[in-house]
């Protein structure tokens, strides 16, 4: 038996002993130590700073009757010895009260343990910031002489997730994860201007490099243009192309697609794997060891849903392409959905890479543009139509007019219309793929690499008075 004091700070003894408690059918335990440190700046001075720790357990009982496998999932923040019992009784009257799993089926089994699951977790603090935080501190200087403002955050988190269950696994996982945003604004708040950047240790991100794309942007806005609405030509960076294309991950889901509720159904039946998107020879990927975006290599389920199953925590990821080379290769398949549907296993991978365009900068491909628009990023982004995959959403912090190869000058904010699935297929040309952060989801997802995209009839739907 695990002996625990009440005060036990140790992951692993957690999870152990919570499996120990477990008196269901099956039990996984998924314990996330989560570390953080933050900065947040306005107007060129630096307003707060703070370190942050905490832990969040999830237990997941499974119990078997005469129907079949019912669940429990029941998911507590700041728990300690004490909390365990209460805890792991709570999922397990949740699976006794629950009908039989759609899901269910055999816990993972056979995986070689992690060999650092034992060790204490990994932790930040505010010295992840020793360099970046005077180099911000010059970007303030030059940002004040330039007649210009930064606001901003930068965040760093590191996640340590232990995954044990009643079937031997005993799994770790660290999860480093740091953002960085930064606004530019002009002294009378006319003008506005967005970067932002993903990076693992915040020892590849440079303030001074955003603060002078932002100067230059804020320089381009100084000529204001009015155009309607319309479809125009547009270039899209690499943060907003990531933005649609995870938003189409989300809606890859293969049971979905074979029953037809999504753009990946096939008209009659089946799904849409094998198809051509694209006639660019782009490839959509995940591989959680891609270096620079690493991700967990076996699959970490809080719940089940459309392209997860809570049955399949533990099972290894291996690298996956979505799309390969222009057709549809895989959908997000469970276990579960592959038996139904007859595609292989592809579980959701925590990064996304879209490759295969031309080694060709954004700067590059403005300078090859007669006339078109320059987008800065997109917000607000939301389903209109499941079967199409359209959404909409706004442009934000800058679109830009370019003519003969020259920015110039800033155009109003749109609502757009658009799927990214149609957008694929219409693009005409992809550049050079590049670390980027979207600006919408990155709460939730931000290991990406993309190309911009150049699309010569993006629906910019209506205008928008946003800034």
């Amino acid at each position: 038996m695990t002996r625990l004091s009440t005060r036990t700070n140790k992951p692993h003894e957690i999870v152990e002993r919570a499996l120990e408690l477990s008196t269901a059918d099956g039990c996984v335990v998924i314990a996330d130590e989560h570390s953080t440190a933050n900065l947040r700046w306005a107007g060129n001075a630096l307003t707060t700073n703070g370190v942050t720790r905490g832990r969040t357990l999830t237990v997941i009982a499974t119990v078997d009757g005469k129907e079949g496998t019912a669940s429990g999932v029941v998911s507590r923040s700041a728990v300690t010895a004490d909390d365990l019992e209460p805890l792991v009784r709570a999922a397990e009257a949740a699976a006794r009260g629950a009908a039989p799993a759609e899901d269910a089926g055999p816990l993972v089994s056979g995986v070689p343990h992690s060999p650092d699951f034992t060790d204490a977790p990994a932790e930040t603090s505010s010295a992840v910031f020793a360099d970046f935080a005077p180099a911000l501190g010059e970007s303030f200087a030059r940002a004040r002489a330039g007649g210009r403002e930064l606001y901003g955050f930068a965040n760093h988190e590191l996640v340590s997730s232990y995954l044990g269950t009643s079937t031997g696994l005993r799994l770790r996982h660290d999860q480093p994860n740091g953002t960085l945003e930064v606004n530019a604004k002009s002294p009378d708040r006319t003008r506005s201007a967005w970067a932002g950047r993903s990076t693992r240790d915040f020892k590849d991100v440079d303030p001074g490099a955003l603060d002078a794309e932002l100067a230059r942007r804020l320089d381009w806005a100084r000529r204001r243009i009015e155009l309607p609405a319309g479809r125009y030509e547009t270039l899209l960076p690499p943060t907003a192309v990531a933005d649609l294309l995870i938003y189409q991950l989300w809606s890859a889901a293969a049971r979905d697609a074979a029953e037809g509720r999504t753009v990946f159904s096939k008209p009659g039946g089946g799904t849409r794997v094998g198809e051509r998107l694209t006639e660019l020879p782009l490839t959509l990927r995940s591989d959680p060891n891609e270096p620079g975006l690493e991700s967990a290599p076996f699959v970490l389920a809080h719940a089940s849903g459309d392209s997860a199953s809570v049955f399949d925590n533990g099972l290894p990821l291996a690298p996956t392409d979505w799309v390969r080379e222009g057709e549809l290769a895989h959908l997000t398949t469970t276990r579960h959905s592959a038996g139904l549907t007859g595609l292989p296993v592809a579980p959701a991978i925590d990064n996304l890479i879209l490759d295969g365009g031309e080694d060709r900068s954004l700067d590059e491909m403005v300078a090859a543009t007669g006339r078109g628009l320059l987008l800065t990023c997109l917000w607000y982004i939301r389903e209109v139509d499941p079967a199409t995959l359209l959404l909409t959403g706004l442009t934000r912090d800058g679109v830009y007019l370019v003519e003969d190869g020259e920015v110039v000058g800033e155009v109003n904010n749109f609502r757009f219309n658009e799927s990214p699935v149609g957008l694929l297929g219409r693009a005409v040309e992809a550049g050079r793929t590049e670390k980027t952060l979207p600006r919408e989801w990155s709460d939730w997802f931000t290991r990406a690499a993309m190309p911009a995209l150049r699309v010569p009839d993006f629906n910019m739907s209506s205008v928008s008075q946003g800034v």
